[in-house]
């Protein structure tokens, strides 16, 4: 299959996912962002064996997720933000106090003889589960992890991910709201939003399209500056100090009401998001898992969904809502670039910045978190 018509497939499938959504109510509930998730599994072994594919895979992953942020943001509301900032806060804290707890215990339950040095193993996961994959990798130097084992954590870890995050974005919302509260969006923001539907008809509108343009022509212009401040810092923080521009970017568009006031930069961001989902889930092959460790993937599989249950029971102790929870989760489990993806699939847009915010601070502690998790299971 040609690089070109790949590129075809993955920008044109999200508006089949929109419109099947719309056209169909048990698909609408399921949700545009899972849907485009399940597309992605089925589009990823017809290019498996294809170098054009993983490179193509590559580069969308690298433009999508940072030119849809600060079109997400251009329409937000600011003063919505300063509420927010309690609950995100101790989310945060619950979070990495149930990933903690998750690696120690499973560290105990999963650990065997035949893998050396397993404690380095719990650091990695603290590290990936604090911050992310960049962290992943500078964990890998820092303590010096053998090439089979990081390979073998980084696989499983995205076949896994892709597991935890259809769970959260397809039912997690319904579960955790039969122990936590439900989020509630204020007036304002659901006035604000555009629904699909009418998305469509505001691109036929030679005015809007001409707005739509000039604000993602805003919105490159932001990524291109952000990376290029990226480059003038050391390559270990390069990946936050780029997020944080972006995101500080976006932020400060939508405090300029020309920019605000655009309508459809949300929904134009959500559908490079749902490229981006298509992406992210066609990179998975099931079929590379056939020589599976059974210590280092149950240990994973443990950490990500016992954190997830323990995150869950201790929000409960401040009342925290269940979107909060899952936002805050994903920015850690997954990362920062996956909570515009997953707070398209729960319809709370409010949450982007906090999110956002959260993971750049488990980027920034990641890596002294992992490095400390694993002198500490060294000592047992």
């Amino acid at each position: 299959m040609g690089s070109s018509v790949l590129l075809i497939l993955y920008v044109g499938l999200p508006a089949l996912a929109i419109f099947l959504c719309h056209k169909y109510q048990f698909l609408n509930r399921i949700g545009s962002v899972v849907l485009c998730y399940l597309i992605g599994l089925v589009l990823g072994p017809l290019g498996a064996s294809s170098e054009e594919f993983y490179s193509l895979q590559e580069i969308l992953m690298s433009v999508c997720v940072p030119l849809a942020i600060p079109l997400l943001l251009f329409s937000s509301n600011v003063s919505e933000w300063r509420k927010l900032a309690v609950k995100p806060m101790y989310s945060l804290i619950f979070a990495l106090l149930a990933v903690f707890i998750a690696v120690v215990s499973g560290y105990f339950l999963f650990h065997g003889n035949e893998i050396q040095g397993f404690n380095k193993v719990g650091g990695m996961l603290v590290g990936i589960y604090s911050g992310g994959t960049p962290n992943l990798a500078s964990l890998k130097l820092m303590l010096n992890v053998d090439e089979e084992i990081y390979l073998a954590v980084h696989s499983y870890d995205m076949a896994i991910g892709a597991i935890y995050l259809f769970v959260l974005m397809s039912v997690g919302q319904r579960i955790f709201q039969f122990v936590l509260p439900a989020y509630t969006l204020t007036e304002e923001v659901n006035e604000e939003k555009v629904s699909e539907q009418k998305f469509s008809q505001l691109l036929k509108v030679k005015k809007s399209r001409i707005e739509l343009i000039r604000v993602f022509l805003i919105a490159l212009l932001m990524v291109a500056v952000a990376g290029g401040i990226m480059l003038l810092v050391p390559e270990s923080v390069q990946m936050v100090v780029f997020i944080f521009f972006i995101t500080a970017f976006g932020i400060a568009g939508s405090s300029m009401s020309r920019i605000r006031k655009v309508k459809g930069s949300f929904d134009l961001g959500m559908y490079l998001i749902l490229i981006f989902s298509i992406v992210v889930s066609s990179k998975v092959q099931i079929g590379n898992f056939s020589n599976v460790n059974p210590s280092i993937f149950g240990y994973i599989t443990f950490v990500v969904f016992v954190s997830l249950s323990l995150h869950v029971l201790l929000a409960r102790l401040k009342n925290i809502d269940a979107d909060t929870v899952i936002i805050t989760s994903a920015a850690l489990i997954c990362s920062p670039p996956f909570v515009p993806v997953v707070a398209g699939s729960i319809k709370n847009r409010n949450l982007i910045v906090p999110g956002l915010t959260i993971g750049l601070i488990g980027y920034a502690l990641g890596n002294y978190l992992g490095f400390a998790m694993s002198q500490l299971l060294s000592l047992f």
